[in-house]
């Protein structure tokens, strides 16, 4: 079944490639509904599949400017503690019960990730009310970024989704980050996430390295072919498909 596998995700990594988001409960969804994994597996090896896409994203936006460091160490480490602590949660949850949950969470994020491409396409105004109020006051920005971590960790850790959209909402709102800022610093984050959750899953036996090594492989063929075709469609297009992308993922997980 390694071949079938390795065939598949590189088929899904073309997809998420060339649309850019929503790679996780997509993965999610085929391995449960094709493949007939567990959902805890699926979880498991989902969220622990992003922390290799999400390193290469993160140091090319590093290279870019494009990353916030004091944001992405404080969300990082405290959406690691998150991750890590929410994922053993999971594990109490019966699958029958998680799929639909996490099917609710896909269809979510698609909503949010519409309302984050609304957001990117405004100019960041570090004079908002909340965002300045929150940016000159250390002490309150620590606490933001904390809680920002936590609530999103805890998300990824419980659902193995890669909670970028609300990950972004939160640095656009709360942090005022810009558009590019957002996204760089976002795949910074996700990388403590995805080990962190990782590791829990691993600790209670949710964590297929073999199926893990197979998604990875297949994944990152995919998408380093899609994403030469992204330039080729119209934009509103790719952001209509950024947002069904995930929404797909759920009901094709509720079919399970």
């Amino acid at each position: 079944m390694a071949i079938e596998i390795i065939l598949i995700m590189i088929a899904a990594g073309l997809i998420v490639g060339f649309v850019g988001a929503g790679g996780s409960g997509f993965i999610i969804s085929i391995l449960t509904v094709l493949f007939g994994f567990p959902i805890h597996v699926a979880l498991g090896t989902a969220l622990a599949s992003m922390l290799f896409s999400s390193f290469s994203g993160a140091v090319s936006h590093y290279r870019e400017g494009n990353v916030t460091l004091r944001a992405g160490l404080i969300i990082g480490i405290f959406g690691a503690v998150g991750a890590f602590i929410s994922s053993h949660f999971s594990g109490f949850i019966p699958e029958d019960i998680l799929n639909y949950l996490t099917a609710g969470m896909l269809v979510l994020s698609g909503v949010v990730l519409c309302i984050r491409l609304l957001l990117m396409g405004k100019p960041s105004d570090k004079k908002n009310t909340v965002s300045a109020f929150i940016y000159q006051n250390k002490v309150i920005y620590f606490i933001s970024a904390a809680l920002l971590g936590i609530l999103t960790g805890a998300l990824s850790g419980l659902f193995g989704i890669g909670s970028a959209p609300f990950i972004q909402i939160g640095l656009l709102i709360l942090l005022g980050l810009s558009a590019q800022q957002s996204a760089g610093t976002t795949m910074m984050i996700i990388i403590p996430i995805a080990l962190a959750g990782g590791v829990g899953y691993a600790q209670l036996g949710f964590l297929d390295i073999k199926l893990l090594l197979e998604v990875v492989a297949g994944t990152m063929i995919g998408s380093y072919i899609g994403a030469k075709f992204t330039k080729r469609v119209r934009p509103v297009y790719l952001k209509t498909a950024m947002v069904l992308l995930p929404i797909f993922a759920g009901f094709l997980l509720l079919s399970a």
